[in-house]
């Protein structure tokens, strides 16, 4: 497997792997999060245009696709409940989603991100129960409640610092 940066002309496979999340969430008790088609086809071209886009592909099949990029976050400013491990340089990870028929994709991702950078914070819909023990067997900290900038709605706040 290898991490790549999206390409436009990968659209059509990235789609098709944020369908399989939602579908392989739905299945699994989320029913609220993204919901009404997120991420839409113009969030994930201009995903792809702003170079934040990556996916990680075995021969020519992309097995997952995640945003990657630095903080600071407006989500991530105020924190409720809890608080972040620490105020020092992040990256963020978001909207990550991979081929629900091969183990193991969605960690590779997550150690590919730590090691471009070791202080990295994510967020997930309460109901994402699946996300949330991955995070924790990813090794990533609960740390309280932010509300989404964009919309306001709530989310569970992880953080993962190495050091």
């Amino acid at each position: 497997m290898e991490i790549r940066p999206s390409r436009l002309s990968d659209l059509p496979a990235i789609q098709a792997l944020y369908q399989s999340a939602r579908e392989y969430m739905r299945a699994h008790g989320n029913h609220n999060q993204w919901i009404n088609g997120y991420p839409q086809p113009e969030l994930i071209q201009k995903d792809i245009q702003t170079g934040v886009s990556y996916v990680c592909q075995e021969g020519e099949q992309l097995l997952a696709v995640f945003c990657f990029l630095p903080g600071p976050d407006p989500s991530y400013r105020e924190i409720f409940q809890g608080a972040w491990l620490d105020q020092e340089p992040y990256w963020v990870v978001h909207r990550i989603a991979s081929a629900s028929h091969q183990k193991g994709v969605a960690s590779f991702c997550m150690e590919w991100c730590f090691q471009q950078h070791p202080n990295l914070r994510i967020d997930t819909h309460r109901d994402n129960y699946v996300m949330q023990s991955f995070l924790k067997k990813q090794g990533f900290s609960y740390c309280g409640v932010i509300y989404l900038a964009e919309d306001g709605a709530e989310r569970l706040a992880y953080q993962k610092h190495g050091g």
